[in-house]
């Protein structure tokens, strides 16, 4: 008969002591480096689950809603999105030195400070090329009177 010989996790210590259980699992402590741990307990979401995190990301549903849906942590939908997105796509550099204010960004400054800026005209921008992020050939609009105050 074998007798199995729990290492620890982390140093990989054979000196471990008993430390409960958790859900019908036992937990061991390590005495050399104090880290506690299950040896038999599986942790994450089988990849099925994370494409399928994935997939619903980029058919538009927000990550709160994925993550009800997979019965996952929000911030877990978060990484196994990032991780897909830093795997699959490159970020793309931009092609001249102009600044773009996003329009979210623009309405919070304006409605924080109630007063006109520049010469009296509020400008947006709106950019042609969606996926470069660049500014030119946009669209300009100009709104007259927009804020009352």
């Amino acid at each position: 008969m074998k007798i199995k010989v729990v290492r620890c996790k982390k140093c990989e210590s054979p000196n471990v002591v008993r430390a409960g259980k958790i859900n019908d699992n036992q937990r061991y402590k390590c005495k050399n480096c104090g880290c506690q741990f299950q040896p038999n307990r599986k942790s994450g979401k089988p990849e099925g689950a994370k494409r399928l995190a994935q997939m619903l990301y980029m058919f538009g549903l927000s990550q709160r809603t994925i993550a009800k849906i997979v019965k996952s942590d929000v911030h877990a939908v978060h990484r196994w999105i990032k991780k897909f997105a830093q795997e699959n796509y490159e970020k793309p550099e931009p092609v001249s030195g102009k600044v773009i204010i996003e329009l979210d960004e623009m309405w919070h400054f304006l409605q924080k400070n109630k007063i006109n800026s520049g010469y009296g005209r509020l400008i947006a921008a709106i950019p042609v090329n969606l996926s470069t992020g660049s500014a030119e050939g946009e669209i300009m609009l100009h709104f007259q009177g927009f804020m009352n105050g």
